[in-house]
């Protein structure tokens, strides 16, 4: 500093322009100081190289693509782009670093106003503390500076941590590197989360309008209980599609759990539900099928041509689920409920929002774990 007022008092200005600029010069060097001391040089791992969990499909080329699309067809390109989105899929590793990033490589990439960005192409991180996971940060990256390093944390302690990081719920990626700082150690963790419960769904499966991309009711339920959930939400899409059914025949799991009234229409209900059952079932005998009903749209409130759309669907999915229950073995029908008493949980008058899903899981858990233990499937606590 006194070689700076040296300096400045050999130039030939007045003494107060001289305090004025010395003023300056300090004030824009003090946060040119602090970034600099606040810099960290970080080595990147790549995700799919630790634990990936939520994976409905084992052996896609991708590993963060939820569907191998060269191996079923039949899919629509928005099908076939939904499939290839890492909903419902995190990565479980350990660390002892300070601070934690990500870097993406984006494959397409999805625009949405009833969802944030922070859930359709960023991240969601949680750390287990006292053997519950607590939210530690998320965030995303702007469209145009996606390939950025992301950094989600800073400033934490250096012993070692438990993460469970949740990927982009609607948008394709094709790498994704987790950044830690030089010299801490990453490491891939065995997964707590037990069991393989598949769960087919609507957009409310796949976590349209959460505002990050760990707030879906399966994620939420997938943390809660420590079973874990193996997402194939596809948002619009769930229809009872026979190629669809061709991916769920192939599919690994203890249990099933299916969103599918929420999509079609009255009559697409009735012609191919039976069908659809009949074909999992052939293929997964003496597993648990429990199907969900579509919850209560908000938008049918003063809509009456929404209202009557719905008012059938739902009347139509309770008809045929009383005869599903009677006819087929290990058939099953809960009903969840995403609405609070003053009906203020939605987002779009489709959608419910974070807490809508909150509800959801909750009004569902119990239910649902009565018929999973009935086929020795329990939480973990």
């Amino acid at each position: 500093m006194k070689k700076t007022g040296h300096i400045l008092a050999e130039i030939n200005i007045n003494p107060m322009k001289r305090i004025h600029i010395l003023f300056l010069i300090l004030f824009f060097s003090l946060p040119a100081y602090s970034q600099n001391s606040e810099k960290v040089s970080f080595h990147f791992t790549e995700a799919s190289g630790l634990t990936l969990v939520g994976k409905i499909m084992d052996d896609t080329p991708n590993p963060y693509h939820r569907v191998d699309t060269s191996r079923y067809k039949g899919f629509t390109a928005a099908e076939n782009r939904q499939v290839r989105c890492p909903a419902g899929l995190a990565v479980l590793f350990r660390t002892n670093s300070s601070v934690i990033s990500v870097k993406t490589d984006f494959g397409w990439e999805y625009k949405a106003l009833n969802t944030m960005p922070v859930s359709y192409r960023g991240y969601d991180l949680y750390i287990r503390k006292d053997g519950e996971w607590l939210w530690a940060a998320s965030g995303a990256t702007k469209p145009e500076k996606s390939e950025d390093n992301l950094v989600l944390v800073k400033n934490m302690d250096r012993e070692e941590k438990e993460c469970l990081l949740y990927l982009p719920i609607y948008s394709e990626v094709l790498s994704v590197k987790i950044g830690v700082e030089e010299g801490a150690e990453i490491e891939a963790m065995e997964s707590p989360f037990r069991y393989r419960v598949a769960i087919f769904g609507s957009s409310y499966t796949h976590g349209i309008s959460t505002s990050r991309a760990g707030m879906s009711y399966p994620m939420q339920l997938m943390r809660k209980t420590g079973i874990q959930f193996l997402s194939l939400g596809c948002s619009g899409n769930c229809k009872m599609q026979p190629y669809f059914a061709d991916v769920l025949v192939d599919v690994r799991a203890d249990a099933f759990v299916f969103d599918t009234f929420s999509n079609p229409d009255a009559e697409m209900i009735r012609e191919r539900l039976f069908p659809f059952i009949e074909k999992i079932q052939a293929a997964h005998p003496g597993i648990p099928l429990i199907f969900q009903q579509t919850i209560y749209r908000e938008g049918r409130n003063f809509n009456r041509k929404t209202d009557e759309f719905e008012r059938k669907k739902r009347e139509t999915s309770e008809e045929l689920m009383k005869e599903a229950v009677k006819r087929y073995p290990d058939v099953y029908f809960i009903r969840p409920d995403a609405s609070n008493p003053e009906h203020e949980t939605s987002v779009d008058g489709i959608h419910p929002g974070d807490y809508g899903y909150t509800l959801w899981m909750r009004s569902i858990e119990k239910p649902l774990l009565k018929i999973l233990k009935k086929y020795g499937i329990r939480p973990e606590r």
